[in-house]
């Protein structure tokens, strides 16, 4: 969420900004200056009144001490006319408050001036690409089919259970998936992240602090009872971690890693292109998430997109990073790079990790702050994938086929236990 001051002071350069997502906002932004106007008069004005309230009560009390009832009486009728408007006024102002944040809830993050921009993912920009891309046997199979040939992942039986999206890992599937957390965890852990386990459902606090409620798209998994929600991607829960606080500008950074199952609705996705693991409403992620200084967020940023190349060219798979356009990027971003693997079977690029600097805008919803000697500044927040699973075992299914069996990245065997499938 955007300061409000901030939006004050930098109306027509942010609405100039927001073109890059191609949306005109500066009607709304006008709207939020104007309510915030009325937020400062009103409380003024409230303050005003619980002043003169406080001396009137000061002034009733002496008149009781001095024997002097019938002016106190006369008084505490004024009183009662100030309570009264005092209620009034802080009506107005608990509406204006309510109006004012439903307003700032439903502006997106400014972009950063590197994002190009651009209309759909068409107009993302690649930055860097490596890795070579295989060239398969005759007849190669697309995962789907491999892992109905090795009977590692069933669909089908996962649609008897849940519903489509929700795939079953079997023997040495199942333990492909098992290596992959294991290994992507301790990459994150040797690289200075500590480790933390979450909860996957979340308070409604929690969404709308990372951004991810209101929920535009309809994606998050909502259990009504309870009025929580399956988190989307453990950048929620442990984000919230650092909820309503101030942190000691000696504590930064703080580096974290999570392992979490991950729910989406995918509302709307239907086809081809999302066929097999390419889109499924319940995936692993492991996730990493940082806390920075303002001034050191962007050089984070760096750190965590070499980190994740590492990670990709031990697994030998081709990649590349995409800087993400105003119109592809998402609602939090400040600044996004995608990584995508390169699908030998299915002859396209699949989109495996998003890494993200949100700077101010999800700590100012979760009132995250730091303590620099005294003066209190919003934290910057980052995050990414690291990695999500479906779309890498897909990779690695399909990359390392052979007539006979599929292939095992080195850098696996002592997490799988096995060289092959």
């Amino acid at each position: 969420m955007l300061v409000v001051s901030h939006i004050v002071e930098n109306l027509e350069l942010i609405a100039k900004s927001m073109f890059k997502r191609n949306i005109d906002i500066k009607l709304q932004l006008k709207k939020i200056v104007e309510l915030d106007k009325k937020r400062r008069t009103t409380q003024t004005n409230l303050d005003n009144l619980l002043a003169e309230s406080n001396l009137i009560a000061k002034e009733i009390g002496e008149l009781y001490r001095e024997g002097n009832p019938e002016k106190a009486v006369l008084l505490k009728e004024k009183a009662a006319e100030l309570k009264s408007e005092s209620k009034i006024f802080s009506d107005d102002l608990n509406n204006l408050i309510i109006d004012l944040n439903n307003l700032l809830l439903e502006v997106p993050n400014i972009p950063n001036k590197l994002v190009p921009k651009g209309n759909t993912e068409n107009d993302n920009q690649e930055i860097l690409k490596e890795g070579h891309i295989p060239e398969l046997i005759e007849n190669a199979l697309p995962h789907w089919e491999l892992a109905s040939k090795y009977n590692i992942i069933d669909f089908e039986l996962g649609n008897k259970i849940t519903g489509a999206g929700f795939p079953v890992y079997k023997d040495k599937g199942a333990k492909l998936q098992r290596a992959l957390i294991n290994y992507f965890l301790d990459k994150n852990i040797n690289a200075g992240y500590k480790e933390i386990q979450v909860p996957i459902l979340v308070n409604e606090d929690s969404g709308i602090s990372t951004g991810n409620l209101p929920d535009k798209e309809g994606q998050m998994y909502y259990v009504n009872e309870d009025n929580l929600y399956l988190a989307p991607t453990a950048e929620v829960p442990v984000t919230n971690v650092f909820r309503n606080t101030i942190l000691k500008s000696s504590d930064l950074p703080i580096s974290l890693t999570s392992y979490t199952p991950c729910f989406r609705r995918e509302a709307g996705s239907y086809g081809a292109h999302v066929r097999g693991l390419n889109r499924l409403h319940q995936f692993d992620k492991v996730e990493i998430v940082r806390i920075e200084n303002p001034n050191n967020s962007y050089k984070a940023l760096d750190e965590m997109v070499n980190h994740i190349k590492g990670i990709l060219n031990e697994l030998e798979l081709p990649f590349r990073i995409l800087r993400l356009c105003g119109g592809d990027l998402g609602f939090t971003s400040c600044l996004t790079y995608d990584f995508e693997v390169y699908s030998a079977a299915q002859k396209k690029w699949l989109e495996v990790s998003s890494v993200s600097n949100f700077e101010t805008f999800q700590s100012n919803r979760l009132k995250l702050r730091v303590d620099n000697n005294g003066e209190k500044v919003l934290a910057h927040t980052l995050n990414g994938s690291s990695l999500a699973l479906p779309r890498i075992v897909a990779c690695i299914l399909e990359n390392f086929q052979t007539e006979n069996n599929i292939q095992i990245p080195k850098i696996l065997i002592p997490y799988t236990g096995f060289e092959k499938i």
